[in-house]
């Protein structure tokens, strides 16, 4: 007997040729004003109370059935990346240097579909809030929604998103309590020396020197500041500095990513890398401006909540339907933000097996596509938790 819930089974080749609408037509954080429109103009035919303008595009559907208090959230992602596809799919993105590359028009069609099923069969009690986000790429759209009034006018008692993973094995899904993915701050560096003739070092001020001592000096926090139990990652991704190998320049810029599943570790790495940084410079006759942007949370699920979705994935896909191999990840997600101010949980849905190119592709990748058969997989998801968090007496 199949799992998908009948309705979700029923509307499956519709809610293929959706997102594979989106997915030809991406468009890029805090500029999703088509895929806006779409996702509205379909809620509000369902019979949803549909606000828009949260951080812009974002848009929020209500939807209330029977007497019930109880309210629960659900959010998808809308947003595209600045990548040139290479799929080569029929329904490949027309627009150069932007593609889905994420599966956000996946995430958006699931909430979708599983929207359009809760309109027509209304078997819950309560009232279930749609959050369509923007800018989850860049940007923290989370953020910008909660700061436009997200949770005072839509108040959640829980709230919960998914993101697909191709490297989890097709339809299981991967629940994990407290830390899910880190959190991720940018490292703005500025090393500033006296600029010379390369052939007399001695009359400047190296900062091309002061930048290798304080990039070596920086591969210490982890190994030697971190507890080895706590996952820490400090990565220079650029260095940018002179103009020809004769000339000691004044200006050595360095750009870092800081990640951390912990708020503590987050803290202790954004300290022991200011000191760092200009003891260093410091040391070799140079000083150092460190700009350090705090960007987005770690993900910390709610251990009620956590619990609660493991009891939804068995209750309609089994127990063998739960990832066990789960590990928390370095990337960062900012439904971090809405998990600080609502308990929640935040679940990765395998996505795996091939599909499109006939290959697992990695998120971020110019190659990878949604998993289109996992689409009701997702949706049926949406529903049986909706109708388990909200349910009716006669259930």
């Amino acid at each position: 007997m199949s799992k998908l819930h009948p309705y979700i089974a029923d509307t499956a080749t519709g809610m293929v040729e959706l997102r594979r609408q989106i997915h030809a037509r991406p468009e890029l954080s805090l500029e999703e004003a088509e895929t806006s429109e779409l996702v509205a103009g379909l809620l509000t035919g369902w019979g949803f109370a549909v606000h828009r303008g949260l951080a812009g595009t974002g848009v929020v559907a209500t939807l209330k059935v029977g007497t019930s208090e109880r309210t629960v959230g659900l959010r998808a992602d809308m947003d595209a990346l600045p990548i040139t596809e290479c799929t080569g799919l029929p329904y490949a993105s027309t627009r150069p240097g932007i593609m889905h590359a994420c599966g956000h028009d996946g995430h958006t069609a699931m909430l979708l579909s599983a929207a359009r099923c809760l309109a027509a069969t209304r078997a819950f009690d309560g009232t279930v809030h749609l959050i369509f986000q923007p800018a989850e790429e860049r940007y923290n759209g989370a953020k910008i929604m909660m700061d436009d009034g997200l949770f005072e006018k839509f108040q959640c008692d829980r709230v919960f998103a998914m993101h697909n993973m191709p490297s989890y094995p097709k339809g299981q899904f991967g629940v994990l309590t407290g830390p899910l993915t880190s959190s991720s701050d940018t490292v703005y560096i500025k090393i500033h020396g006296a600029g010379g003739h390369g052939a007399r070092p001695s009359l400047a001020r190296d900062p091309i020197v002061a930048a290798a001592h304080i990039i070596t000096a920086l591969q210490t926090i982890v190994s030697r500041n971190t507890d080895p139990a706590d996952m820490a990652v400090v990565t220079v991704g650029k260095i940018a500095g002179g103009t020809a190998g004769n000339v000691i320049p004044e200006l050595v810029e360095l750009e870092l990513s800081v990640r951390a599943l912990s708020p503590d570790v987050q803290q202790a790495l954004h300290d022991r890398l200011i000191e760092l940084v200009q003891l260093q410079a410091s040391a070799l006759g140079c000083t150092a401006e460190v700009d350090y942007q705090w960007g987005c949370p770690a993900v910390v699920n709610d251990a009620d909540a956590a619990e609660f979705v493991r009891a939804v994935v068995r209750s309609r896909f089994g127990d063998e339907a739960l990832y066990k191999d789960a590990r928390p990840t370095g990337g960062a997600e900012d439904f971090a933000f809405m998990l600080q101010a609502v308990p929640g949980c935040y679940v990765f849905m395998g996505t795996g097996d091939g599909h499109g190119c006939g290959e697992v592709h990695e998120l971020h990748n110019p190659r990878f596509d949604f998993n289109d058969e996992c689409l009701p997989i997702g949706a049926t998801f949406w529903v049986e938790l909706v109708e388990r968090a909200l349910p009716r007496i006669d259930r």
